[in-house]
């Protein structure tokens, strides 16, 4: 009898289907200090309770991608273990901050399914919800995803594509319980810089790069207990290479756009986001952001700031997304449409 579980396969799928993944987690403060070794995360509602608590919070919580990436790892054993790629995400509501003590589970919903036109493979579409404890949801997203065929001759099936909405409407984002800007302190936040002070169609490099090192990846990828063979298993891709996991890149980005954005404290949203080229070991990031958007919230100093963050691998001065062919250029790893809450 066959104990072992080789993970999913295209074929494997329903649209329709309800999967409970297993291992539940619970978070400690351990999970934000390797988050900070791990990322140049320096935002300070994130970094210190007393701030957190001054803007009206009980303490600090993981930070939003550190808890985005458990609620994600609970998923890949049944959804992306075999597959090609992560390919995107979009709907990304955060609806409540995730607390050292907090037991996070996930399940995810199959909305869609098309096979390739190779026939070797096809993408898969979810709906993941992360909860908590109280069986309140604390993490919803959708995204998709290249998976293998374990038989080529299986029949593909019906294609069905979801409906997803490219942006989330500001008054549909959840503003933390209590959260309040009001007697926001910009010297100890590291940035003088409010909602205010920044234009639509603004665009901010980062400046500052981070060289992706193998081992460093493997420790991240692991602690989120990210499974996906591609990024481990040299034998899984072609060319012997391990595929950097693409949350990686979207926290060393988020990281290092602190330097220009270091008062984009908290993400409320994430409208779309795509892993536009791999990255892998060598490869050094400079992010840049576009702003997108400006909106009021009900809370107190509290506005919501649309951005765009794009992760380079190389130079980013020239902040320029696509090529003359519409494609995204060679050089982009990541587009990311996100909300952050910042000081009015």
């Amino acid at each position: 009898m066959v104990k072992t579980n080789a993970g999913r396969f295209f074929e494997d799928y329903t649209v329709g289907e309800t999967i409970h993944h297993a291992v539940p987690r619970t978070v400690s403060g351990g999970e934000r200090a390797l988050y900070h070794a791990l990322y140049p995360a320096r935002h300070a509602l994130y970094s210190s309770d007393e701030f957190a608590r001054a803007s009206g919070l009980p303490a600090s919580p993981l930070d939003d991608l550190a808890a985005f990436h458990v609620v994600f790892g609970k998923t890949v054993p049944d959804v992306s273990l075999n597959a090609l790629a992560n390919l995107g995400y979009a709907e990304g509501h955060f609806l409540k901050p995730v607390y050292a003590g907090d037991t996070l589970r996930t399940t995810s919903e199959v909305i869609g399914l098309k096979q390739n036109s190779n026939g070797k493979s096809g993408v898969v579409w979810v709906h993941s919800k992360g909860f908590n404890q109280r069986d309140e949801v604390v993490i919803d997203y959708k995204r998709w995803v290249m998976v293998r065929k374990r038989d080529l001759d299986a029949a593909a099936p019906d294609t069905v594509l979801p409906e997803l909405s490219s942006v989330i409407d500001a008054a549909d984002l959840t503003i933390p319980e209590g959260l309040d800007f009001s007697g926001y302190d910009y010297a100890l936040a590291g940035e003088p810089h409010r909602a205010a002070d920044y234009e639509v169609g603004e665009k901010i490099n980062h400046v500052d790069g981070v060289t992706i090192e193998e081992a460093e990846h493997m420790i991240a990828t692991r602690l989120w207990q990210n499974t996906a063979k591609v990024h481990f298993d040299t034998s899984a891709r072609p060319d012997g290479t391990r595929l950097i996991y693409g949350g990686h890149v979207i926290s060393m980005a988020r990281a290092l756009s602190f330097n220009g954005l270091a008062n984009a404290q908290m993400i409320a949203g994430i409208n779309a986001g795509a892993h536009a080229n791999p990255c892998l070991s060598g490869d050094t990031i400079r992010a840049w952001s576009e702003v997108l958007d400006i909106a009021e919230t009900s809370a107190n100093g509290v506005s919501a700031v649309r951005l765009r963050l794009v992760a380079t691998k190389g130079d980013s001065a020239e902040m320029t997304l696509r090529g003359e062919d519409g494609k995204y250029r060679p050089d982009v790893l990541l587009d990311l449409d996100y909300w952050a809450l910042m000081p009015s």
